[in-house]
């Protein structure tokens, strides 16, 4: 059973408070969530206003679909956050 991991690491420049920050992150989740049914949180910068790391797993019978879905999962979460992605990594195991 292959498991998918990806991350996301992100730079919110306009966000000049931790509230601001939480409602990008809120709606990311929200959205990757109910778009893709995968597990999304927070992992590291939890208290620093313009900084992120986001991870995103899922688990799938089949590693092929696993990674076609966690592309899906880049592209939507590069879509609602224009240029404010800076880096994502993919890893199955």
């Amino acid at each position: 059973m292959p498991v998918g991991l990806l991350t996301l690491e992100l730079h919110l420049p306009y966000a000049h408070s931790l509230k601001e920050k939480r409602m990008v992150i809120r709606k990311l989740q929200d959205r990757l969530r109910a778009r893709f049914n995968v597990s999304v949180s927070e992992l590291d910068h939890q208290d620093v206003w313009q900084r992120s790391l986001i991870g995103v797993a899922a688990v799938s019978s089949d590693e092929h679909v696993l990674e076609g879905m966690l592309r899906q999962v880049e592209e939507e979460a590069s879509s609602i956050l224009a240029g404010d992605l800076l880096r994502s990594d993919m890893m199955l195991l």
